[in-house]
């Protein structure tokens, strides 16, 4: 099937993939940084094994001329450097009759998996190219394919290739042989997906990943103490707060395992240090017991939870949202606590940083639910804004007169001392106490205490970063976290046949915000809730939680996969006839 040369289009998908040491995500990433620099948002996803290190991988990139935040019903292209082991991914990688498959013939045929999508397919010796160059390495002939396939500047792809090999000099030239030897082999090639122009930037663009947000979010929220463990997905973001801490006075232990992480954080906190770790979902449910210490001695810490699918060991290197009624649920008695969500790569930033300040506002602990879609996706977004948020922990000063750690105050906040201020010892540990700290069984301070730590987080006016809510009509969509994305890019395939709906986007899970939902569903006769778990857990909680006017319905799959718009517009479409 021949393709004749596309229009200039808004935004393209594609996919590079190889074997384990074929340098796919350098490429990868050489191309997302191009297209940075030649002005375009873009995003990459990776897939890859179970594997520790090493083995097949693909790194999945789209590029676009307005910001983007998921992934496309389907790609472009498709490039290989080999097959070995594809078949792993293929259902990560759809295709159709619109695509085109670049493939070297000297490691055989594409799959019939991808044949059977009716793509073209382009064969390209990228392993002899490369040996015809001194130095050269097959990655970089398809990274200049892929570049000259959708109009990629060749100055761009350059610079792009020279900052990630400033370190190695002796390559740079052979690379860039490679590249321009790419360039040259896809001239003939029987389809093409250029990009529009870009658009100049009105405003500052960071190349992050979630990760990387979520750890700037904490440091500028005021953490400067974090103890961890390293798990998949969210070990990046403590690679990257290490040294980012010991710039602010801060600094990281790499403990030596996840009951000691927390242990560690709770005391650094109780010492006056805000402070913070990052885990996933194994590593969060040993944190359950602790987390229960921070919640009856009102030591505000912070979770960054990097969900991945469940249960167990599951499947670390794939995105879920699965870990939500651990998070709102997993602590044992009445412990009231925070859980947030942030809605994009950029938002990792914002919602950390919310709630850092939120625990410190209300000395409780907050868990943050971002998870392997937004953690290890790289994106090109626009800089996220300098918001400043009020929030700090109310301390006691010295020699304070008839100093109670837990005095019942209208708000339910009471000041913490620090230790060491002269005039302000007390006890704090996971009994039940009186107000000055004694532990105490007398029902009747257990029942103060418990609406004292209940009344902190109820009296505190949480604004307009509750959620995102944007649109209008009396349907309505209620989403939270990496399915708001292709939720929106749906509402705008659908919006260009008449539909019209209101999406809500949930960045406060917990506590539960009736008010403000119940106003923001004024006039909604028909609600879809949209979420990525196998047992509809964020539709159970919002039945549980909230009274949602009209007919609820729910479409809840769980991962590896992302959620794609093209299901979402099929769900909306079904949804709207019934």
């Amino acid at each position: 099937m021949t393709h004749p040369i596309s229009t200039p289009r808004a935004s393209v998908s594609i996919v590079l993939a190889g074997s384990g040491g074929a340098g796919v995500m350098t490429a990868g990433n050489m191309l997302l940084e191009a297209a940075a620099i030649a002005g375009y948002y873009a995003l990459m996803t990776r897939s890859s094994g179970p594997q520790i290190r090493g083995g097949e991988a693909a790194a999945m990139v789209r590029i676009a001329t307005t910001p983007v935040e998921n992934v496309e019903d389907h790609f472009h292209v498709l490039a290989a450097i080999d097959w070995q082991n594809i078949n792993r991914f293929a259902a990560e990688i759809p295709l159709d009759a619109s695509s085109l498959i670049v493939g070297d013939p000297d490691h055989g045929e594409p799959p019939d998996v991808f044949v059977k999508s009716g793509a073209s397919y382009a064969p390209v010796g990228m392993k002899k190219l490369a040996k015809s160059i001194k130095g050269g390495w097959p990655n970089m002939v398809s990274l200049g394919i892929l570049a000259a396939l959708i109009g990629l500047p060749e100055s761009a792809v350059a610079r792009a290739v020279e900052k990630s090999l400033k370190k190695r000099p002796d390559s740079l030239e052979a690379s860039l042989a490679a590249v321009r030897a790419g360039m040259h082999a896809a001239e003939g090639m029987p389809a093409r997906y250029p990009l529009r122009p870009a658009a100049e930037a009105k405003t500052p663009r960071w190349l992050i990943t979630g990760n990387e947000a979520a750890g700037y979010g904490a440091i500028r929220g005021g953490v400067r103490f974090v103890a961890a463990y390293p798990i998949t997905p969210g070990t990046e973001l403590l690679e990257w707060m290490a040294p980012a801490l010991t710039k602010v006075g801060g600094a990281l232990v790499q403990a030596e395992d996840e009951l000691a992480s927390i242990n560690m954080i709770i005391g650094a906190s109780y010492g006056g240090v805000p402070s913070l770790t990052a885990t996933s979902g194994p590593g969060l449910a040993l944190m359950m017991e602790a987390l229960g210490l921070a919640s009856a001695s009102e030591t505000p810490v912070v979770v960054v939870d990097v969900q991945r699918v469940g249960p167990s060991t599951g499947i670390p290197t794939k995105s879920e949202q699965s870990d939500l009624n651990i998070a709102l649920y997993g602590f044992h008695g009445d412990a009231p606590h925070l859980v947030l969500a942030p809605n994009s790569v950029a938002d990792c930033l914002t919602t950390t940083q919310w709630a850092t300040h939120l625990a410190e506002m209300t000395q409780a602990p907050a868990i943050v639910l971002s998870d392997q879609f937004f953690g290890q996706a790289r994106a090109v977004v626009d800089r996220p804004a300098d918001l400043v948020f009020a929030g700090q922990r109310l301390t006691a000063p010295a020699n304070s007169p008839d100093y109670k750690r837990y005095a019942l105050t209208d708000s339910g906040v009471s000041p913490m001392a620090i230790p060491g201020t002269p005039g302000t010892v007390y006890t704090a540990d996971g009994l039940e106490h009186a107000e000055r700290g004694t532990p105490s069984s007398q029902a009747t301070d257990h029942l103060a205490q418990l609406d004292k730590r209940q009344r902190k987080l109820e009296s505190v006016d949480y604004g307009h970063y509750w959620a995102e809510v944007e649109g209008e009509g009396e349907l309505a969509v209620v989403t939270f976290g990496s399915c708001t994305a292709p939720v929106r890019e749906a509402f705008a395939q659908a919006r260009r046949n008449g539909f019209r709906a209101r999406l809500i986007s949930m960045r406060l899970l917990l506590p539960a915000q009736t008010a403000r939902l119940t106003e923001a569903l004024a006039g909604v006769k028909r609600v879809l809730v949209v979420e990525q778990t196998h047992s509809k857990q964020f539709y159970r909680y919002l039945r549980s939680e909230y009274d949602v006017p009209g007919s609820v319905s729910s479409y809840s799959r769980p991962g590896p996969l992302p959620m794609r718009p093209e299901e979402i517009v099929s769900q909306l479409e079904k949804w709207s006839r019934a």
